[in-house]
């Protein structure tokens, strides 16, 4: 099987250094096994998405030597944006099956209602404007102004990821029935996703490991819908001195500042090392990685 790995960033701010490493690993990943490299712009969020910042997240990846074999900015057909009649159709086949229904419920409110352990900014919605016990409900309701939320039974999901291993996740403790499509109209990101993947043949999602979780969501989906699912790459996220997460408030790590300091080669070698991909942060190129012997890459081992 032809492997087809991808990066699929948002473009609200510029990247940083984990962003990078996810970046490197996964263009290293499905490069090694010779396999091709798709980028997908993910630019739901109309409000915070620029089209300044996706074009420096191309120059970003393309002076750091990471080169896409198809998707980018230009080719519209690769940005989520551009991709809403698209989403409307498997949308609709959702709906016409009963599995969907309109939620009038506010975050607050749900986040108001839950027990003290679920309020670690994570939403299990309850169900509380499901129609019905269980489906079919009604394909003739209107959806205008509210969400719209996708019924999910009380089963656990159970897959193998590369690098954390089993996992068995019960969709109704991890979050309930999940929006497909917000108030205002925006599509989710776990329909979008999952629609997207599978339309642009990815075999494979490497990604930070914050996402482990949610592939449970998206697996469901993937069965629905009737897609073959990809295999699954949950990396650890990288962390700042303070143990949180990089994010592209650390102006430290972000590639404006990086390129400012180090060359493509030094920068590529730090998110070698963090990765544990080399022995010492030391200068060396994407395709000096690519080429390198003994590389050792976790998920290699595990069968998936």
């Amino acid at each position: 099987m032809a492997i087809k790995g991808r990066f699929a960033p948002s473009p609200t701010g510029r990247m940083h250094l984990g962003n990078i490493y996810t970046a490197l690993l996964s263009w290293l990943s499905a490069k090694r096994k010779g396999g091709t490299w798709l980028l997908r712009i993910e630019d739901l969020d109309p409000q915070r998405s620029k089209p300044e910042f996706a074009r420096l997240i191309e120059d970003d990846l393309a002076w750091l030597g990471l080169e896409w074999d198809e998707g980018g900015y230009d080719d519209r057909h690769y940005c989520q944006s551009c991709r809403g009649d698209i989403y409307e159709e498997y949308f609709r086949r959702l709906r016409a099956a009963g599995l969907t229904y309109g939620c009038r419920c506010r975050r607050a409110d749900i986040m108001a209602s839950q027990a003290p352990h679920q309020s670690d900014g994570r939403i299990v919605y309850a169900g509380t404007c499901r129609p019905g016990t269980k489906p079919p409900f009604s394909a003739d309701e209107e959806y205008q102004g509210v969400a719209t939320r996708l019924f999910v039974p009380d089963r656990v999901i159970s897959f193998t990821d590369g690098v954390c291993g089993a996992q068995s996740i019960n969709l109704t403790d991890y979050c309930g029935d999940f929006v497909l499509r917000r108030a205002d109209g925006a599509w989710a990101y776990q329909l979008a996703v999952v629609v997207d993947d599978a339309l642009m043949g990815v075999t494979e999602v490497l990604r930070g490991d914050d996402l482990l979780l949610s592939t449970a969501q998206q697996l469901y989906l993937y069965e629905l819908l009737g897609f073959e699912a990809p295999a699954f790459i949950h990396v650890p996220l990288l962390r700042n001195e303070e143990g949180r997460r990089l994010s592209k408030r650390d102006r430290s790590m972000s590639m404006e500042e990086l390129r400012r300091r180090y060359t493509p080669e030094e920068i590529t070698g730090m998110a070698a090392y963090r990765a544990g991909l080399t022995a010492e942060p030391k200068a060396i190129s994407a395709k000096e990685l690519l080429e390198a012997d003994g590389l050792n890459f976790p998920w290699d081992s595990v069968v998936i």
